[in-house]
């Protein structure tokens, strides 16, 4: 108990120091890609940035709109939170390591059925844009809840299904079998289909550009966080950039071997592998431009189920025979 409550600790604080600086990575790239400057005044380098933007959010001024609900407006970016936290709990980072004499795992719990809590605590995220919406007594929030959530709602369905394809190839739904199983060879190369709607639909999931309608401020006023400010809208700021890395770190559980490198170096490996994907994001947001809502839903609902559904029959099929 006493383990997995340091585990948890150390877990938080490295997420939360890795969502403050994926801010600032994400300006110096962009700013490197469109040739200009990205933060370099506020300590060497800018490295301090992201601490002078954390206070400043800190003490900013607190407001709420008159007329709302005013738990369900407090509850929801603490469910966002939580459900970005969440994934991690289930990851496995690395094998079994030996820390001051003692064999630790890199795991905050192995569950048998680790795919399927995944996809479960997940969908709970749902939630917190519904009920930011809906809480702010705003009409424009509303409809930004509202599109937000028939996004997420229609991505996790092929999402899911990609995910149960690499079930299916494993013969299991536990994420460390799951890693076990690639050590002859990764299933990007036997499930490119899979790999890549995922990888769409962890964008669209995640608000990620050209997915990034529930912010469209420029179109759409915004959207379910329209209302917050402070540290509030950190909590949903936070669990954006946390859910990025909480996909990516799923994205190569499932499809790039996990841990798994030439060399005895889990972590390394494992580490590398998800800051490769934390570029694309980034790289994706420099250069595509965000979709209509239209297009979104179409593209969504007419090509990527079909598409999952016809691989998952296909891995089917394959893994009978």
């Amino acid at each position: 108990m006493i383990e997995v409550l340091i585990k948890s600790l150390v877990l938080v604080a490295l997420l939360m120091t890795a969502a403050g600086y994926m801010t600032f990575l994400e300006r110096i790239l962009i700013a490197r890609m469109q040739l200009r400057l990205g933060p370099t005044r506020v300590g060497p380098l800018g490295l301090l940035q992201p601490l002078a933007d954390g206070i400043k959010l800190l003490t900013k001024e607190r407001f709420q709109p008159a007329g709302i609900d005013v738990f369900t407006y407090w509850l929801a970016p603490a469910i966002s939170l939580f459900t970005a936290l969440f994934a991690f709990v289930l990851i496995p980072v690395g094998g079994v390591v030996e820390i001051w004499g003692h064999q630790v795992s890199l795991q905050i719990a192995d569950v048998n059925s680790g795919i399927v809590f995944l996809l479960a605590f997940s969908s709970l995220a749902v939630y917190g844009v519904v009920l930011a919406g809906w809480s702010s007594n705003n009409r424009y929030s509303l409809l930004g809840g509202i599109r937000g959530t028939a996004q997420m709602i229609s991505y996790e369905i092929p999402m899911s299904i990609s995910l149960l394809t690499v079930a299916l190839a494993a013969g299991t739904l536990s994420l460390n079998e799951i890693v076990e199983a690639q050590r002859s060879h990764w299933f990007i190369w036997t499930n490119p289909i899979g790999f890549i709607i995922y990888v769409i639909t962890a964008f669209a999931e995640t608000n990620r550009a050209p997915f990034d309608l529930p912010e469209a401020e420029q179109e759409l006023t915004a959207g379910y966080h329209t209302e917050y400010g402070g540290m509030k809208f950190a909590m949903f700021f936070i669990a954006e950039y946390i859910n990025i890395l909480a996909v990516s770190a799923i994205a190569v559980t499932l499809f790039l071997g996990g841990w798994l490198g030439p060399e005895d170096l889990p972590v390394v490996w494992f580490l590398l592998k998800v800051a490769l994907f934390v570029f694309v994001f980034i790289w994706a947001r420099a250069t595509l431009p965000r979709f209509r809502y239209d297009q979104l839903m179409s593209f969504g609902w007419k090509v990527l189920i079909p598409l999952a559904t016809l691989n998952l029959i296909i891995t089917a099929y394959l893994t009978l025979v």
